[in-house]
C-alpha cells in the first residue's frame, strides 16, 4: 500500500522539546517506521521550515520525507501556518495527481485541509488524526489560545469530508461527538511507545546525581498547560523527594525562557528551590536511563489529547501519578498501574505521591503491571495494527465498525 503521511508542521526529523515538538512528530515517526516494516511505502509531508533543506530525506527503510514549500522556508509557529495551507494542499494537488497514494492519512487539523484539497477529485481516501482539538484548547486556555479563528468550523468540516476520523483515546470521541461528529464516522487507536527502547532493562544510567531519598521526574514541552506547576506545588508537601523537569530549550537557555522562570519563581515562594531541577533538553537516547532513575512519574497536565510520557514511564516499568484528563485516562489505570488524581489538585497529587512513597512493595506492583499493560496495548506494533485496519477498511469502501480497534 502506498501510503501519504501529512504532517505540516510535526516532521519526523524534528528535534523533539521545542514548543511546536512533541508527541506528534513521535507518532509520525514510529507510525511509519512499523507501517514500512509491513511492507508498506510511506511518504511524509511536511512543510520546508529551512531553506537549505533538502526535497526528500531517507527516514527509514520504505520511508521518505518531503519538505514541501509552503509559505516562507524559515521556522514559523504552528498557529501561524493556516496561510500556508492553500499552497500546501496544491502542492499535494501536484504530486499525488502524478502518483496517486492508496490512502493519505493527516496529522492535526491543518494538514486535513492540505489534504482533502490535495485528494479533491482523485479518489484517495483521506483519514484524519486531530492530535488536538481546537474546542478542548480554547476551553482551556480561553483568551490565550492563539489558534486561528478559522480552526474549529475547519475541523467539523473535515470530520465531515474526510473517509474516516482516527481519534487517539475515548475521550476524543467524547468531544467530537460534542462538534456534532457521530460516533460511527471514528475508530479509536491509541498512541504508542517503543517498548524496546522504553524497558526495565538498564541499559545507560542516567548522569544526573539524585540529591533527596526520592525522585519525582516530570517531562514534555516547557508550556503551562503541562501543569509542571503543580508538580511544584505538590512538592511542598513531600519531603524528602526532588522534582527534576525534563524539557524546554537546552538548560543554558532556561534562564531566558518565561515558563522555566515561572517555576522557578514558584519553587521559590514555596521554599522548595532547592529541591526543583530544570534539566531543559534532554536528549531521546537519555530518556530511557532518567526515567527509570525515578521513583515516580509525574503527568500533571491541565489537558492532554493522548500523552506519550506516561507511557514511556509503564514501558520502564515506573509508575505514573497523572491528571485524569484525555488520554491519560486510557493509558493510566487508576490503582493498578499507578494512580489518577484531578486536575489542579496540587493536595490530591501530593497525597497521591505521598502515599506510593511509603511503599516500595506498591510501587513495584504498579511497575510491573505498567509494562504488562504498554506490552498488550501499546506497543507501536499494535498501533500499527489498528491504522493498518483503518487504512483496508477505507481503501476497500467498507463501513469501519465503531469503537476501539483491537
Amino acid at each position: 500500500m502506498r501510503i501519504a503521511m501529512v504532517s505540516e508542521h510535526a516532521s519526523p526529523l524534528a528535534v523533539l522539546g521545542g514548543p511546536d515538538a512533541g508527541g506528534q512528530n513521535v507518532y509520525v515517526a514510529q507510525v511509519s517506521r512499523a507501517l514500512a516494516a509491513r511492507g508498506h511505502t510511506v511518504t511524509v509531508y511536511t512543510r520546508r521550515d529551512a531553506a537549505d533543506l533538502p526535497e526528500r530525506v531517507a527516514f527509514a527503510p520504505g520511508v521518505t520525507v518531503e519538505h514541501v514549500l509552503a509559505g516562507p522556508p524559515e521556522p514559523l509557529p504552528k498557529d501561524e501556518l493556516y496561510p500556508c495551507m492553500p499552497a500546501f494542499g496544491a502542492r499535494l494537488a501536484r504530486a499525488w495527481a502524478a502518483a496517486p497514494p492508496d490512502v493519505a492519512h493527516a496529522h492535526f487539523w491543518m494538514s486535513g485541509l492540505a489534504a482533502l484539497a490535495g485528494a479533491r477529485g482523485l479518489d484517495v481516501p483521506v483519514v484524519q488524526t486531530y492530535h488536538a482539538l481546537g474546542t478542548v484548547k480554547r476551553r482551556h486556555q480561553g483568551a490565550a489560545d492563539t489558534s486561528p479563528a478559522e480552526r474549529i468550523d475547519a475541523e467539523r468540516r473535515i470530520a465531515r469530508e474526510c473517509a474516516r476520523v482516527l481519534a487517539t483515546c475515548s475521550d476524543e470521541v467524547d468531544e467530537l461527538g460534542a462538534m456534532g461528529v457521530p460516533p460511527g464516522r471514528t475508530s479509536v487507536v491509541p498512541c504508542g511507545v517503543d517498548t524496546a527502547e522504553f524497558s526495565p532493562e538498564v541499559r545507560a544510567a542516567t548522569t544526573v546525581p539524585r540529591g533527596q531519598p526520592y525522585r519525582l521526574l516530570a517531562a514534555g514541552r516547557l508550556v503551562p498547560r503541562k501543569g509542571f506547576d503543580l508538580a511544584v506545588r505538590a512538592l511542598a508537601d513531600v519531603p524528602g523527594a526532588e522534582l527534576l523537569v525534563a524539557g524546554g530549550p537546552p538548560e543554558s537557555l532556561l534562564d531566558a525562557d518565561p515558563e522555566a522562570r515561572r517555576l522557578r519563581a514558584l519553587a521559590r515562594e514555596l521554599g522548595v528551590a532547592d529541591r526543583v531541577r530544570l534539566l531543559g533538553a534532554v536528549g531521546h537516547e537519555h530518556m530511557p536511563g532518567l526515567i527509570r532513575s525515578a521513583d515516580l512519574m509525574l503527568a500533571t497536565p491541565v489537558y492532554e489529547p493522548f500523552g506519550i510520557v506516561p507511557l514511556e514511564a509503564m514501558a520502564c516499568g515506573v509508575p505514573v501519578v497523572a491528571t485524569g484528563v484525555g488520554g491519560q485516562l486510557d493509558s493510566v489505570a487508576d490503582r493498578v498501574t499507578g494512580r489518577l488524581v484531578p486536575p489542579g489538585d496540587a493536595a490530591a497529587l501530593a497525597r497521591a505521591v505521598g502515599g506510593l512513597l511509603t511503599s516500595e512493595q506498591v510501587r513495584l506492583a504498579y511497575g510491573t503491571a505498567g509494562r504488562r499493560r504498554v506490552e498488550a496495548r501499546f506497543s507501536w506494533s499494535r498501533v500499527a495494527d489498528g491504522t493498518e485496519q483503518v487504512y483496508n477498511q477505507v481503501t476497500a469502501r467498507h463501513r469501519v465498525p465503531t469503537g476501539v480497534v483491537r
